[in-house]
């Protein structure tokens, strides 16, 4: 059944940051991208939670790219896998931001 737009979905994020002091992120690296599931009543809403959890624990989002809900990306052809769903249904039932993946950038290298 079809979720109420104004009921809570978990939306797919990837999260471009840059660098900041003390941020965590691996020496060397210039920023990193950041797969999240975030809940949500709007896209916007997910996005506008995602940015400001990152940002109170030391990152620097520059740029979100949204995916949208589980839906939406099996509409699309994505295949989810057993684990990414419990993920995203503890993001649901969490109501939370969860970073499920963090890949280093450490820029070219050439």
């Amino acid at each position: 059944m079809a979720r109420k737009p104004s009921e809570p979905q978990v939306f797919t994020l990837l999260v471009q940051v840059g660098r900041k002091a003390e941020d965590g992120l691996p020496e060397g690296a210039v920023g990193a991208g950041l797969l999240c599931f975030a809940s949500g009543r709007s896209e916007d809403e997910a996005v506008r939670e995602t940015v400001s959890v990152l940002k109170t624990a030391g990152l620097a989002p520059i740029e979100v790219t949204a995916y949208g809900t589980a839906e939406d990306r099996r509409a699309e052809g994505h295949e989810i896998g057993a684990d990414e769903a419990a993920l995203m249904q503890r993001a649901l039932d969490e109501n939370a931001v969860l970073v499920v993946e963090m890949v280093p950038d450490f820029g070219d290298n050439n």
